[in-house]
């Protein structure tokens, strides 16, 4: 449980909604535990080995041995390294929620591999090749996959040649609410490349009538708030507790969101739920969440910080508070109600 997002809401969603149900990580880190509410969740930390890297430290934890999944009943798998625990589960249904396969290991690797000193490719290759075999083997032992979107459905079946039933992530859109037509823009992806926030950056430093508020942390804050010197109508918060960014997203006049070729976008969901209309991006799994015109804007793929610019201009007030009753409409068909009634028939289906 690295930092307070998609995936760890919704496996804490699963572990909340599903009688009897425990929650096991390989760690759980301080960007986590100081924004997420745990509360009532039995959480089960299995790693000791708290000084390796993250990533060796996952896979080291679930590639042993595991007594915890040993007799089990019925075991979730979530994540990309989780999976490599099911060689330890002996009974039991064997459930996978893929959010995607991992990225470096099939359609990206060349790119992760370009990142690496060019001594070391060839290793770093062998290893990515060795744990995409352990992937595929693991995963082609479940009884039954999930994943969060039809985008993601095509990109397992292409990449494994397995198919998934789709389960949207759920969204407690009770916990989102319209607060106030605010007077600034809030930009809700992680400070990682793919996440694009520094276009978002670039088109606020050519609006200096327009405010916009970076409600996020990730490797890039430093780079942005340097890149940002200067602006005065640009805010970074980094992470937040839930409730401070409910309040923000409460109080926006609209958020931003424009990852590359996203998975789902529950954060786009989120603010909706909030009634706030989203300026988002026509790729990925934003097409099945967000209506163009409707509850946002959809920019064209690979957005420039002027079509960025030319969008926020164009969310004026009025024209955000005329989206909000369709963002409600729409946010509420991802309820957690319906994700926990939706995930009981395919458990019970595929039992």
């Amino acid at each position: 449980m690295q930092v307070n997002g998609g995936a760890e809401r919704l496996v804490v969603a699963m572990a909340k909604g599903l009688p009897g149900f425990g929650l096991a990580v390989s760690a759980l880190y301080p960007d986590y535990t100081d924004s997420a509410d745990t509360s009532g969740v039995d959480i089960q930390v299995l790693s000791c080995q708290t000084r390796w890297p993250r990533i060796a430290q996952a896979l080291w934890t679930f590639a042993r041995r595991l007594p915890t999944v040993r007799q089990a009943e019925l075991v979730i798998y979530s994540g990309i390294y989780a999976p490599l625990a099911v060689r330890s589960q002996r009974a039991g249904q064997r459930v996978y929620y893929c959010h995607t396969p991992p990225r470096f290991a099939f359609d990206r690797k060349d790119e992760y591999l370009q990142r690496a000193p060019s001594v070391l490719r060839w290793a770093v290759s062998l290893l990515i090749n060795l744990y995409r075999q352990a992937y595929l083997q693991s995963v082609a032992r479940m009884d039954l996959i999930l994943t969060n979107s039809a985008h993601v459905q095509r990109r397992i079946y292409r990449q494994t040649g397995l198919k998934a039933e789709i389960l949207y992530p759920p969204i407690n859109v009770d916990a989102f609410r319209w607060q106030s037509a605010g007077d600034y823009f809030l930009s809700l992806g992680r400070l990682e490349p793919n996440k694009r926030v520094e276009r978002v950056v670039r088109a606020f430093m050519g609006l200096p009538g327009q405010r916009l508020v970076v409600a996020s942390g990730g490797s890039q804050l430093a780079y942005l708030q340097r890149l940002a010197e200067g602006a005065d109508n640009i805010h970074f918060t980094g992470w937040l507790s839930e409730a401070g960014l409910i309040e923000l997203i409460g109080n926006a006049r609209a958020c931003i969101y424009i990852p590359l070729d996203e998975d789902f976008g529950m954060s786009a969901v989120e603010a909706m739920a909030a009634g706030k209309p989203v300026i988002g991006v026509a790729e990925g799994g934003m097409l099945e969440t967000i209506v163009n015109n409707e509850t946002g804007f959809l920019l064209p793929a690979d957005p420039s910080p002027g079509q960025i610019a030319d969008a926020v201009v164009a969310m004026s007030r009025e024209r955000a508070a005329s989206m909000r009753a369709a963002c409600e409409g729409r946010a509420a068909g991802f309820s957690e109600e319906k994700f926990l009634e939706r995930l009981c028939s395919l458990l019970d289906n595929g039992a």
